[in-house]
């Protein structure tokens, strides 16, 4: 017994994607020390998610078991990983009596998190044309002034100009424009002040590269799916917004606003259209993304925005109503590739399921030893707490049963 119990690992498969901090996932076995993921951590009631940083990454191997979630989540895990689940942090297998007892997955078990990550964007030519198309349209300007007297102007300046606070997507936007064969000069707009960030922009002058410009931005037909993508992402980095967990993107235009609420539709997103709540000299509409975190991420994942500050989940609460109760629990039979991670907050965000990250050999909240390939250990922040039920009724000693919060 002890033999076998030594082989096994804890460790998740090598290509489970985990939350970075800038809202995009990377496999796990691309992680390194100093990577900044985002974790969970206990805040009074509730737990939260948090920034924290990885500290090791080992890569083993041992038996492994292909974990189905309800909503279609499929996990590799070793057998000594841990996952949250909504009665505390659960082994991956496990026994109810003997040597092997302790608390493991079962069919009754839900796990915690938001469920299955969406998969992310291709960068090709028509996201990057999409991209431009929802920045520029949303956040930049384009015009043709014409010199001289109104009934025979001696001449036309060509203008193109966008002009952000968030360097990211204005990076992003001068590189998509200089593969598309547009050459941009960057200049500072405006010097930060006490109340406002420095904005940064870039510019083209000439009639041809504005006419390249104008002529990427043209609304497609038919709209490949990718474009629909980077169209979303674009617009969400020009107009959007994310606070107090609430995605909206803002335009007065009623063509960009049936493309994004389209866009949405078209990858199964909800919206509403809020009109504008004071008045103003252009009536601006809102859209505003419902389903909570689980599709806020979602959008963040199939789009792709530049602006990592307004894909930020640090300090939500971890709540769902994602289906990720257990479907099935299936050995695979031999020993595979497992890699073992261990962040600051000993957990990571694994697939959008809770995933323990804790150092080999850490001691449990009773007290005893981890084995060293162990991963349950409940954090300072589990509270633990016991109930008795009756074995038959009438019973004067009952079975004790653990669940944490």
């Amino acid at each position: 017994m002890r033999e076998n119990r030594q082989r096994r690992e804890a460790g998740m498969g090598g290509q489970t994607p985990v939350l970075m901090t800038d809202g995009r996932t990377r496999p796990v076995h691309a992680l390194r020390a100093a990577d900044r993921v985002y974790g969970s951590r206990m805040d009074g009631r509730y737990r939260r998610y948090v920034i924290t940083e990885v500290v090791e990454h080992r890569r083993v191997h041992g038996p492994a078991h292909l974990i189905v979630l309800q909503d279609g989540t499929r996990l590799i895990a070793g057998e000594d990983q841990s996952l949250l689940s909504e009665r505390g942090w659960k082994y991956v297998t496990g026994t109810e009596q003997g040597a092997g007892r302790r608390p493991h997955l079962t069919p009754n078990n839900s796990l915690m998190g938001v469920g299955r990550f969406a998969a992310g964007p291709q960068d090709d030519l028509d996201y990057r044309r999409g991209y431009l198309c929802g920045m520029i349209r949303g956040d930049g300007q384009i015009g043709h002034y014409p010199q001289g007297p109104s009934n025979a102007p001696s001449t036309v300046l060509h203008r193109f100009r966008l002009a952000l606070a968030d360097f990211e997507a204005l990076e992003r936007s001068r590189r998509y424009l200089t593969g598309f064969g547009v050459v941009t000069q960057e200049f500072l707009f405006s010097e930060a002040t006490a109340a406002r960030r420095e904005v940064k922009a870039i510019r083209a002058q000439s009639a041809a590269a504005v006419a390249r410009v104008e002529d990427l931005i043209r609304w497609p037909s038919p709209v490949p799916p990718e474009w629909r993508k980077g169209f979303l992402a674009g617009v969400f980095d020009a107009e959007g917004s994310c606070s107090r967990g609430i995605l909206r993107i803002t335009n007065s235009d009623p063509r960009i606003l049936h493309m994004i609420t389209d866009c949405l539709s078209h990858f199964g997103f909800r919206a509403v259209r809020e009109g504008p709540r004071t008045p103003a000299n252009l009536p601006v509409t809102v859209v505003r993304l419902t389903g909570g975190l689980r599709e806020r991420l979602r959008l963040f994942h199939i789009a792709g925005p530049a602006i990592t500050r307004k894909t930020s989940i640090e300090g939500i609460a971890l709540k769902s109503d994602a289906p990720l109760g257990i479907a099935s629990l299936t050995a695979l039979g031999s020993r595979v590739p497992l890699h073992i991670v261990t962040t600051g907050t000993g957990d990571i965000i694994a697939d959008g399921i809770i995933s323990s990250a804790r150092p080999a050999g850490q001691a449990a909240a009773s007290g005893r030893a981890a084995p060293e390939s162990a991963a349950w250990v409940p954090d300072a922040g589990v509270s633990v707490r016991w109930t008795v039920r009756p074995v038959r009724a009438g019973a004067r000693w009952g079975r004790r049963t653990r669940s944490a919060s």
